[in-house]
């Protein structure tokens, strides 16, 4: 499987563990990625549109020097995935009219593939986002409110552009919701008094959460990252992308992190 990822960190983390699945799986798979941090599906579509303007405007190019026309002409790709950023994943009207420019742009350039639409993931149910006491219009306020604003999103993209969906985001929200093996946050916890390297417990997070870090003058500090996956959520990421790019189930497959 030939495929090519256009995307930000979240199709980073989703794809992570793929390639070792699919050696594990028997299969060979060859994949790029196209990853610029914090990329809207409007970021990827205006940057192939400045190109096809003017080939020198390096506002068309990506960190590597190259564009976007250039990376679906380089290999015969079966698969071309896109994605929206995840804070306007729960926002319709952001993929509009970019989801559709970039896939006539794929169309045209690398007609053989099929495009995939990569429904992203909710943030955690704790992570910051949704601790605002007075949420903007339409922000999500809860984990549950972001998942089925994206959900309605993708799904509403994905048929109005005849593509399949890789549904990575429902796999987050049913391993969340398990009554067994969802997380569920530590209330002991308390942020403000704790001492490195002290964490609350984490068990059952897809999601960075909470970590020490050190900052430039040496000192640890405590951060929260409830939007990134972690390396649980990699591999759940990684293995619907398996189930969906090989048709083939992953259960049985030998390969885990070595985390």
């Amino acid at each position: 499987v030939r495929l090519l990822t256009v995307g930000n960190s979240f199709s980073r983390n989703a794809t992570r563990y793929l390639a070792d699945l699919a050696a594990a799986g028997g299969h060979e798979l060859i994949h790029r990625p196209i990853v610029v941090g914090g990329a809207s599906l409007q970021l990827h579509a205006e940057k192939a549109l400045k190109h096809d303007q003017d080939a020198r405007d390096e506002a068309g190019l990506y960190a590597d020097g190259r564009s976007l026309q250039h990376e679906l002409a380089d290999q015969p790709w079966d698969f071309v995935t896109i994605q929206q950023a995840s804070l306007k994943s729960h926002d319709l009207s952001t993929y509009r009219p970019y989801a559709g420019q970039l896939r006539d742009y794929i169309q045209k350039h690398a007609p053989q593939a099929k495009l995939l639409v990569h429904q992203t993931w909710a943030y955690r149910c704790d992570d910051p986002r949704f601790a605002a006491k007075s949420p903007k219009p339409g922000e999500p306020a809860t984990q549950e409110v972001m998942y089925q604003g994206l959900t309605n999103a993708y799904r509403t993209i994905a048929k109005e552009l005849g593509a399949r969906l890789i549904p990575v985001g429902d796999a987050f929200h049913r391993a969340d919701n398990d009554p067994q093996w969802g997380y569920r946050p530590d209330t002991k916890f308390d942020v403000k008094t704790a001492q490195p390297p002290g964490l609350p417990d984490q068990t059952h997070s897809l999601h960075v959460g909470w970590r020490w870090a050190k900052q430039k003058d040496g000192k640890p500090t405590l951060s929260m990252d409830g939007h990134h996956a972690n390396t649980a959520g990699e591999y759940l990421g990684a293995c619907v992308f398996y189930e969906v790019l090989f048709g083939d189930t992953v259960v049985g497959n030998a390969f885990a992190p070595p985390e």
